[in-house]
Order: structure tokens, then sequence, then C-alpha cells
């Protein structure tokens, strides 16, 4: 299996990108990195594609809802454009695979809510193929709640989706969701794309739960890769086939910039990446 290609999930440096693009994606380059996984992409797509090209950057992968008609985030909404307009803009970014980051719990918690989360995305698939794309689904911990049959949410969701659908599995959500991540990545195969390498302390109790209190991503106790509760070591050797290794922090422990190097020397010096 070839390598997969480190990158970084520019939500990590939400802040740092809004106030100075250029000059955020120019450090993440000097860190060594030459992909990055771009988020809130659909309305700026030119300037985006400018700023990426200046650094010797490219995005081959993005987030961006497919599946709702708002995309809720622990802090805060965005409204969410239809999937033609996120399409048209992916590909003015060289993008292959856009990535929908967040189906919120209640879709989780029936088996109808979940067949609809997954026609959804078949349907989504169909229409990325007109523009050259494929499209994915990244999880958080809300899909591990409920079970049907034996099965989790997650689990019948993957059962239900083309598979010309695409994996991101988050490893630290996984594990927040209570899940055996190894397992979780030997049984999505070679379905899984892309890795979330994100490290860190799981909460007590799953925060996306309908009775959980209120939290944001200030309340996660989130470390540098290797440094937590999440096995990544063996889930990244579990993977088959995964393309790509993004880095991303919810909650950045330090100078996020410092946080993803350490991240980043992690994977090189492990051996998990190109």
């Amino acid at each position: 299996m070839a390598l997969p290609l480190a990158s970084v999930q520019l939500y990590t440096l939400a802040a740092e990108f809004s106030a100075d693009m250029s000059g955020s994606l120019d450090k993440l380059a000097a860190i060594g990195l030459k992909n990055v996984e771009a988020f809130d992409f659909v309305r700026r797509p030119k300037e985006i594609r400018a700023a990426l090209d200046a650094s010797g950057l490219a995005s081959p992968t993005g987030h961006a809802p497919l599946l709702s008609d708002e995309l809720w985030t622990p802090d805060g909404s965005i409204p969410t454009p239809a999937p033609e307009v996120v399409f048209e803009a992916a590909a003015e970014i060289g993008m292959k695979t856009v990535i929908d980051p967040m189906v919120p719990t209640e879709r989780w918690l029936t088996e109808d809510g979940v067949k609809d989360v997954a026609e959804r995305l078949n349907a989504a698939s169909e229409k990325a193929k007109e523009f050259g794309l494929a499209v994915g689904y990244h999880n958080h911990a809300q899909e591990f709640l409920a079970n049907f049959d034996g099965q989790t949410a997650y689990q019948r969701f993957l059962s239900l989706i083309d598979p010309s659908v695409e994996i991101e599995l988050d490893l630290f959500w996984a594990l927040v969701g209570g899940q055996d991540v190894v397992g979780l990545v030997q049984e999505i195969g070679d379905r899984l794309v892309a890795i979330h390498v994100k490290d860190g302390v799981a909460p007590a109790s799953n925060p996306f739960a309908p009775d959980a209190p209120k939290f944001d991503s200030s309340d996660l106790d989130q470390r540098h890769a290797g440094e937590g509760e999440v096995p990544t070591d063996a889930a990244l050797k579990a993977a088959t086939g995964i393309k790509y290794a993004v880095i991303e922090y919810d909650n950045a422990p330090g100078d996020v910039f410092e946080d993803i190097k350490d991240s980043y020397t992690f994977l090189v010096d492990g051996g998990y990446v190109a």
C-alpha cells in the first residue's frame, strides 16, 4: 500500500486563516505540508485557490455540508448552499473529494433518520460525478449513540451508502463514541479514504447525547498525535487504503502552528505518510 499524504484540516486554524489566509498557508508549507483540507471554501473559491497556488499547496479534500439545510458545529451554525454550488467551488479549487463534516444527533437516533442521511449522500455522490468529484462523510460521536438490531447507527449508515461514497474517520470522535477505533478501521476496510489524526482525552460521556450538557470546542482536552488516549499508531497501521492522513485539532493545546508541526513530525518520523 502506498503511504497516505499528510494534510491538515483548516478548521484547526480557523481564526488564523481568517485573519491572514496567505500567511497561514505559508506557515503550513514551511512546516513541510503540501496538502490541506479546506473548510468554509464555498463562498471564496477563487481567493482560496490563488492563496493555495501561491503557497505551493493543494486541497485534494474539503469539508462542506451536503446533507443538511444548516451545518451545526460546536461553535455556531453555518447556512448551507446547494450541492451544485458546493461542487462548482470544489472543482475550481482542484479538489477530488467533498466531505460532509457533520449531521446532527437527532438524525442518527432513528432508522428512518439514518436511511435519509444515506439516501441524501448517495444522491449527492451521483451529482458530484458530473463535476468529476467524489463525496464522503466525516464522523463525530453522535453516530454511535443508537443501535438497531445489533448495529450502531454508523454501521447501518455504512451498509446503506453506495460504494462510490468515501469515508473519513475521525479517530478521536470515534473513541469518544465508545468505539474500538482499530476494529472500526478494519471494519471499514478499503472504503476508508482518509483519517483525521486527532488525539486527546475522551470526555467522561458522549457530549453529543441528547441529554448531555452544552459544550463547545474549548471544553475538549486534545493532545498532540500519539500523546492521548487514541490508538493512533495501531489505527494507521490497520488502515489498508487511506490516501490522506489529516491532522486536526478542535481545540489546539498551544500555539496552533507548533501543535500542527508536532503532529506532522509524529506522522513523518513514524513512517506513516509519504
